[in-house]
This record gives structure tokens, C-alpha cells and sequence, in this order.
């Protein structure tokens, strides 16, 4: 059985670095303009999983880093995720009330806000990269960080995802889409961490595959847990996928050839770190915890 314990700590222990870091980098809730920084500190301290600052932080040391060098990006990192939240979150998205289990920005601020609270988050997250990553990698790191969130990443699944609602199930979109929704950003999240560490290409490359797997196998269960799970375990609404008509893998595949495909994904990742040997102890937990959770 998994040690979930100690990779929980150890979770919680890169969450506590991050959330201190980005209390310092943000600005004030109360330093003018008012409403954009209230909205912006809303919507970054809702209690998240912080998974995305974790492998920035875990990649890095994995690889022989240290945390404190990949700290900049682990923020920056968990502001490109939430302001992706914010804004899937607004009406002419997916139209949800509730996120993390409270209401969502737009409803706790207004639209107006809620959409220059995102833009505000991605923008400062590219100040935080251009200022916090070692001058030997800064600008291949944040052009390959803006690939992935980008149009051949993660906004590219995105407009997949709003694009396809509605239409019969197709195998191949919902791989597109998952690929590049939620892949794309946490296989790069893992491959900065190893990028900062100055690791070697083969070490990059493997981690760069576990985090491709692990992107997958993370929006796999997401669809799952849409379907088996309860707003109150997920903090957010259940059920909307199929009520929206989404693309998602137990659509396509059914539930069973879904957990299947998630366990698939983990072992896979698992392996591609097999060369970092102990090292990657904590990263293999963190797969096989991927595929466990329920919330």
C-alpha cells in the first residue's frame, strides 16, 4: 500500500512554501485598485490542491535542485492554473457557481472582475518568471511555459472543450482535449522543476514523460469523479460534464476502460522515472495518489 501519508506531508509541506511566497509576490488586497487585488488573493487562497506548484518544487529536487531556486516558478505556475479556473468558471464557459467549495469569483466579485482577475494572474505570473528563473534558462523556460498554456496547449484544449460540447463522443477529441486542457501544463510544471536543476537530457526527458502521464491520467479521473463523486467531495458542482454534454473519457470509453486507462497512465509514469531510481520516490507516490484520489 502507498506511504499517502508521508506524500501528504510532503504536499503540504511544498504548499506551505508556496502560499508564503505568493502572499509576498502579490499585491496587497488593499493596495489600490482594490477590487482586482481582493478578487485576485479570492480566488489564489480558495484552498487548492497546489499540485502544479508541487511538481515545479518536487521536479527540482528530484533532479538534485534545490526548492528555493524553483520557488518563483512554482508560484507562477499556480497563478496560470487558478486564472484558467476563473475564467472556465464565467458564464460563457462552463457556468459555475462553486469552485473549492465556495462561491466562484464571478460570484463572489462581478464578471468584469472576475475576467481582469485572471488576466491579472497570468500576466503577473510572466513578471514572476522573468524575474525568478536563472538567467542561464529564463526566456527558453517562459517560451515553453507559454507554449503550454497557450493555443497549442492548454487554451488550445480549452476551445476544443467549448467547441465540441454537445456532439457524439469521439475517442480522439476527448484525447486532444485532455492532452492539452490539463497535460499540457502539469507535464511542464515537472519539466521546469528538472529544467532549473540544470539536469541532464535524459533526466529531463524522463520526467518530462512522467508528467505527460500524469497530466492524462489527472484529467481522467476528473471525468471520473464527475460522474461517481458528490459536490461536497469535490467542491464544486457534480454531474455537470454530462449535463453540458462534455467530451470526457468514461463518455467515450465508459467508467471501466476509464479507471483502466488511469492505472495504465500511473504505471507508465512510474516507469519512465525507473533511470532516477530513489530519487523519484516521491514523484511515484504522487502517481499512484493521482489515481487514488476522490476529491
Amino acid at each position: 500500500m502507498p506511504d499517502f501519508d508521508r506524500l501528504l506531508r510532503e504536499l503540504q509541506a511544498c504548499s506551505q512554501l508556496a502560499d508564503a511566497e505568493l502572499d509576498r509576490v502579490l499585491p496587497r488586497a488593499d493596495e489600490p485598485p482594490r477590487p482586482i487585488h481582493e478578487a485576485m488573493r479570492y480566488s489564489l487562497f480558495s484552498g487548492g490542491k497546489r499540485l502544479r506548484p508541487a511538481l515545479v518544487l518536487m521536479g527540482c529536487e528530484t533532479c538534485g535542485g534545490e526548492r528555493s531556486a524553483a520557488l518563483p516558478a512554482a508560484c507562477a505556475f499556480e497563478m496560470i492554473h487558478t486564472y484558467s479556473l476563473v475564467h472556465d468558471d464565467l458564464p460563457a464557459m462552463d457556468n459555475d457557481d462553486f469552485r473549492r467549495g465556495r462561491p466562484t469569483c464571478h460570484k463572489a466579485f462581478d464578471e468584469a472582475i472576475a475576467i481582469l482577475a485572471g488576466d491579472a494572474l497570468l500576466t503577473h505570473a510572466f513578471e514572476l518568471l522573468a524575474h525568478g528563473l536563472p538567467a542561464s534558462c529564463a526566456a527558453s523556460l517562459i517560451a515553453e511555459i507559454a507554449s503550454a498554456a497557450g493555443t497549442s496547449g492548454m487554451i488550445g484544449g480549452q476551445v476544443a472543450d467549448v467547441t465540441s460540447e454537445r456532439l457524439p463522443s469521439d475517442a480522439a477529441l476527448v484525447e486532444f482535449i485532455h492532452r492539452r486542457k490539463t497535460a499540457a501544463l502539469i507535464r511542464q510544471a515537472v519539466r521546469t522543476g528538472a529544467i532549473i536543476a540544470a539536469a541532464p537530457p535524459d533526466r529531463v526527458n524522463a520526467v518530462s514523460q512522467y508528467g505527460e502521464k500524469i497530466g492524462l491520467a489527472f484529467q481522467i479521473v476528473d471525468d471520473i469523479l464527475d460522474v461517481e463523486g458528490t459536490t461536497e467531495q469535490l467542491g464544486k458542482t457534480a454531474g455537470k460534464d454530462a449535463a453540458r454534454g462534455k467530451q470526457t473519457w468514461p463518455a467515450a470509453f465508459g467508467l471501466q476502460a476509464s479507471h483502466r486507462k488511469a492505472g495504465e497512465l500511473v504505471a507508465q509514469a512510474k516507469q519512465a522515472l525507473e533511470p532516477l531510481g530513489s530519487r523519484a520516490e516521491m514523484l511515484c507516490l504522487l502517481a499512484d495518489y493521482i489515481a487514488a484520489r476522490r476529491s
